[in-house]
């Protein structure tokens, strides 16, 4: 299982990259095939909401069908037949059709991990081994940064993404050769989704599951980039830099939060306290905006720090899960975390072109403090949740 573990690391590397690649390429998609911001977004969005929407069917197949085929399967036809249909790319909705079929390819790559690990270690582990492979998956998120730039400048952005649609046909192949299904649970197990949509203990959870991720995946995403060009004038590779900074600070986030549930005995206030300290990175990056560039570039990094709890969120709605409804718990959880970058990518995009104008600081401001005032209303809900280390 060691070698199926590395291989799905890989895919979820894969994963993020595709995620947060965008913010580097806005530039030169802009120039070649005609992609304005907002064509960017609804293209980042369909990412996520396609990510969302296969969700609750790799549930039912990580746990009917298991990890090996429904892992290696998608990952073969969307997210190698996605980047191949973005390297042909000639126009923005070529650009949205292939990162449709990406976000499915992507979609059960880290919840068959969170799947393994939810069927063959103790709970206790499961917040420590989920930050660990989201840790270390997220070098994708590094490499959608400034060795992107180097690539894009060296192979062109259509030779990056013919290089990646192989790469992604070459990991889906490992892991149908070497992930082993975990064992069917004993006895007969019935239920669904809905014997989960009807624990009250959940309910807590999803509003902050679905915008606690949303700033940082959406700010590293896309925005950075357009941000960072507009106001400041950066260029491709200055703003690989940025968000080479900015990814960085994710993985910090996620190493962070990984252990502290087990170190301080509780996961509802790491979680609390984390996101609550997004917010106020939220209300620094308002106030920084005009500022020397390097200031919001460290309120991004903040945002994204603490902005990376998903692994302790998911821990903690895992926690209440029953055994033979482990994958479709972990993918419910997870269809409100990346949804809720989906729907706030294509609001975002609106926000974007509604208030765009003479001043270039208003759209980006508006986008900001829409991200703290839901984060804002999640975690006051958050605050009903029972602790599930109690």
């Amino acid at each position: 299982m060691q070698a199926g573990l590395i291989l799905l690391c890989l895919a979820y590397v894969l994963s993020q990259f595709f995620r947060a690649f965008l913010a580097v390429l806005s530039g030169v998609l802009g120039q070649d095939i005609g992609a304005a911001p907002d064509d960017l977004a609804f293209a980042s969005g369909m990412w996520f909401l396609s990510f969302a929407a296969m969700q609750l069917p790799v549930g039912w197949a990580l746990d009917h069908v298991g990890p090996r085929r429904s892992a290696s399967l998608l990952l073969l036809l969307g997210g190698g037949g996605g980047a191949a249909l973005f390297a042909a790319a000639t126009a923005p909705w070529h650009v949205g059709a292939a990162m449709f079929l990406i976000g499915i390819g992507c979609s059960p790559v880290l919840m068959a991990s969170y799947y393994i690990f939810a069927r063959q270690y103790p709970p206790a582990r499961f917040a420590t081994l989920a930050a660990l492979m989201l840790g270390v998956g997220s070098a994708g998120n590094l490499v959608a940064s400034y060795p992107t730039a180097l690539a894009v400048d060296l192979f062109g952005w259509r030779g990056t993404l013919a290089g990646l649609a192989a790469v992604s046909v070459a990991v889906a192949a490992g892991i149908f050769l070497t992930v082993r299904d975990p064992d069917k649970p004993d006895g007969e197990h019935k239920g669904s989704v809905f014997d989960l949509l009807k624990m009250p203990a959940m309910w807590a959870i999803f509003p902050l599951m679905l915008v606690a991720y949303a700033p940082s995946g959406a700010l590293r995403g896309l925005w950075i980039g357009p941000y960072l060009s507009d106001l400041y004038g950066l260029s491709t590779q200055q703003v690989g830099l940025a968000t080479l900074v900015m990814g960085a600070a994710m993985i910090a986030g996620t190493f962070a939060y990984g252990p502290l549930d087990r170190v301080l005995g509780t996961r509802k206030w790491v979680i609390l306290g984390g996101n609550l300290l997004g917010c106020v990175s939220l209300g620094g990056l308002i106030l920084a905006t005009g500022a020397p560039v390097w200031m919001p570039v460290a309120m991004m990094a903040a945002v994204g720090f603490f902005g990376a709890s998903f692994p302790v969120i998911m821990a903690h709605g895992r926690a209440f899960v029953p055994p033979h409804l482990a994958g479709r718990g972990v993918t419910l959880l997870n269809l409100f975390g990346i949804g809720g970058v989906g729907i706030m990518q294509f609001a975002t995009g609106r926000i974007h072109s509604n208030l765009a104008g003479a001043d270039p600081s208003l759209p980006y401001t508006g986008i900001f403090a829409f991200f703290l005032a839901l984060l804002g209303l999640g975690c006051a809900i958050y605050l009903l949740s029972r602790d599930s280390m109690d």
